[in-house]
C-alpha cells in the first residue's frame, strides 16, 4: 500500500502499489477536471488530455510516460502527468488541475 497526497485538497488516499491515479481521485472524491474537462473527458483512455495533474513529489515512484502523455504533454511541463495513463507505485503529492 502507498499513499497519494492530494495537496490543493489536503487530502491523502491510501492506494494499492500500481492503482490508477485517476481511477484512486475520483474513487476518492478529488475533482480532477475543470469544467471543460467534465463535459468532455474521454473516460480514462488518454485521448482528450483533460485529467492534466502535476507531480509535487514522488515523481521516480510513478510509471514512466506512456507514447500517448508524451505526446498529448509535449509543450507542458516535465512535472505533468495524465492521470489517467499513470500508474502509482509509491508514496506521491499530486496537484490537481494546474
Amino acid at each position: 500500500m502507498t499513499v497519494i497526497k492530494f495537496v490543493k485538497e489536503n487530502r491523502e488516499v491510501i492506494a494499492a502499489q500500481g492503482a490508477n491515479l485517476r481511477f484512486k481521485a475520483l474513487e476518492n472524491g478529488i475533482d480532477i477536471y475543470t469544467l471543460m474537462g467534465k463535459m468532455m473527458n474521454c473516460g480514462g483512455y488518454g485521448q482528450c488530455g483533460t485529467c492534466v495533474v502535476e507531480v509535487v513529489e514522488g515523481s521516480e515512484n510513478l510509471s514512466p510516460k506512456t507514447e500517448v502523455e508524451l505526446k498529448k504533454l509535449k509543450k507542458k511541463p516535465e512535472s505533468y502527468r495524465l492521470a489517467c495513463q499513470t500508474l502509482v507505485n509509491g508514496p506521491v503529492s499530486i496537484q490537481t488541475k494546474p
